[in-house]
């Protein structure tokens, strides 16, 4: 016959079972787990173990009659010592009731510890005597996931008759109610694992591929994991923000989650950029700097110069040195040549700005000609005359646009990739980092409005990190204070958000950054009221 107290609890074993699915903190789950179990059984105390390999170690426990509280969320975590589950010679511990749970895979049910002597209780008796406690009923069970490997023990202890107070044995009924409660909580628990194993393996995924990007050029390392941090700090300073345009912009645990996973994401399209375009440190570098063989060529002109005059003076009878004016006509000629080289090499390096009349005097030295293999060529071909008038930094547009279409390749990547739910955004926050807040960015020509703050944030985090980084090899790395007054004209034009660049100064977000990963050189005073201000 079904009493009303058995549907009763039937009843709360279901919502136990709804409740136990929805839960997703780990911490928070395993005391729903023991908690549930206890009002079910009306027990005193319970203990929620963890197996491991060799052994079994309590994650979580409760005795109310004690008032004693380890693990979860509100109490401090156990640090017990774990009870091991084989002996010194190797055979299985079966002396201890929670470990003789584990090697037989069955529910103990013991009403009176003090009455049994299948078990070695001296542990619990001599706590006991400690503490004036009784530890009567014992109920063990183990939990198996879906493999059917025991993967936890629960253990509640001292039954309570609802009616009298009284100590009672764990009946029947109560331990099948318990073993269904350990089943639903075994899976539970399996679910979180699976869910918590799955995660630490998408982002070791996320760190290999940042890694492999910033591995992949001696130039960029540590772009890619630099980035997430000044992220997050800017992001978590507008979070802060209680009024002005940034006052609605709030974050969740999840929503914080999913933009360090764009941040770490940001760049990962540069995997398929060549490293020579990525690494090109002056304008003639390719898989090597070609600067070395024009080099050569300077030298071999200088030689010809010499020996043709040596050659006319030869010609004349019996002089042995040069006549005044052909002394003068080569070294003419040489200092002419090496002032035209050494423009050349400071042309190469690249800069702010290349101005027309530099432009055009590179275009002149490449008329010049030599000759090689017999035949007269230009001293400058095409390719390098191209290259060297780069007006510019270091790239041609042909190779800016390889650089530029790593974007590309990151939206198109991530937009194959099934993110769930809750990361759902990341390709939108991760290829937006090159955008403009004028619509002149790219690759899709954005504007403000159409951006999220978050895709906002990246882009500040990325300029803010590459004009600091002190490994390009383009460029030296910037000071606080360059690189502020650099991203405060960048505000000023267009480029960036006005308000989270505010923010970004106001909080001494750069700062913090600054601190944790810039040199100490680096580290200048900053006219913040300047940046603040509107000249």
């Amino acid at each position: 016959m079904i009493t009303n107290t058995v549907v009763e609890r039937l009843e709360k074993l279901i919502d136990v079972g709804i409740a136990l699915s929805a839960e997703t903190d780990p911490l928070r789950l395993q005391e729903r787990i023991l908690e549930s179990a206890r009002e079910l059984t009306n027990a005193d105390g319970g203990t929620l173990y963890s197996v491991k390999i060799d052994s079994v170690r309590i994650e979580i426990l409760r005795n109310t009659s004690l008032n004693m509280a380890l693990g979860g969320t509100s109490a401090p975590p156990s640090t017990l010592p774990p009870i091991p589950l084989y002996k010194a010679d190797g055979t299985p511990n079966l002396n201890n009731v929670v470990t003789y749970a584990v090697h037989s895979d069955a529910t103990v049910n013991i009403p009176d510890s003090y009455d049994t002597e299948s078990f070695d209780f001296s542990g619990t008796r001599r706590f006991d005597a400690q503490t004036g406690y009784r530890s009567t009923s014992f109920l063990t069970m183990p939990l198996r996931n879906h493999e059917h490997e025991i993967i936890g023990v629960l253990q509640l202890i001292n039954a309570t008759s609802p009616e009298t107070g009284a100590i009672v044995p764990f009946d029947a009924i109560t331990q099948r109610l318990i073993e269904a409660l350990a089943s639903q909580a075994a899976i539970a628990l399996t679910k979180d694992q699976l869910i918590g194993e799955l995660k630490k393996l998408f982002e070791a995924l996320i760190h290999l591929i940042a890694d492999a990007i910033d591995r992949k050029s001696p130039y960029t390392g540590g772009h890619c994991r630099r980035v997430p941090a000044i992220t997050m700090g800017l992001a978590e300073a507008a979070h802060r923000e209680s009024s002005g345009p940034l006052q609605d912009f709030h974050l969740t645990d999840q929503d914080r989650y999913e933009l360090e996973i764009a941040g770490w994401l940001h760049d990962c399209g540069k995997i398929i950029t060549p490293v020579h375009v990525v690494d090109k440190a002056t304008k003639l570098e390719t898989i090597f700097d070609r600067i070395h063989l024009v080099d050569s060529r300077f030298e071999v002109l200088k030689r010809d110069a010499e020996i043709a005059c040596l050659k006319q003076q030869l010609a004349e009878l019996g002089v042995t040195q040069l006549s005044p004016p052909l002394q003068q006509q080569l070294q003419s000629q040489l200092a002419e040549l090496d002032e035209q080289r050494d423009f050349l090499r400071r042309s190469n390096t690249g800069g702010e700005f290349m101005n027309q009349q530099d432009q055009d005097h590179v275009r002149s030295i490449g008329q010049h000609t030599w000759v090689l293999g017999g035949e007269t060529v230009p001293l400058l071909n095409e390719n390098e005359i191209y290259n060297l008038t780069i007006s510019r930094g270091t790239l041609t547009p042909e190779e800016r646009k390889i650089i530029n279409d790593h974007i590309c390749a990151t939206i198109d990547m991530l937009n194959t990739l099934p993110f769930p739910k809750h990361l759902r955004n990341v390709p939108e926050y991760a290829g937006g980092h090159h955008e403009r807040m004028d619509g002149k960015g790219y690759p899709k020509g954005l504007t403000r409005e159409q951006m999220s703050v978050q895709a906002r944030i990246l882009g500040i985090a990325d300029i803010f990190e590459a004009l600091t980084a002190c490994d390009r090899p383009y460029k030296s790395a910037k000071t606080l204070s360059e690189s502020l007054k650099i991203m405060f004209y960048m505000k000023k034009e267009g480029h960036i958000d006005p308000d989270l660049f505010e923010v970004f100064v106001r909080h001494q977000v750069y700062l913090q950054y600054a601190e944790r990963f810039l040199l100490p050189e680096q580290i200048d005073e900053v006219n913040v009221e300047q940046l603040l201000g509107g000249g």
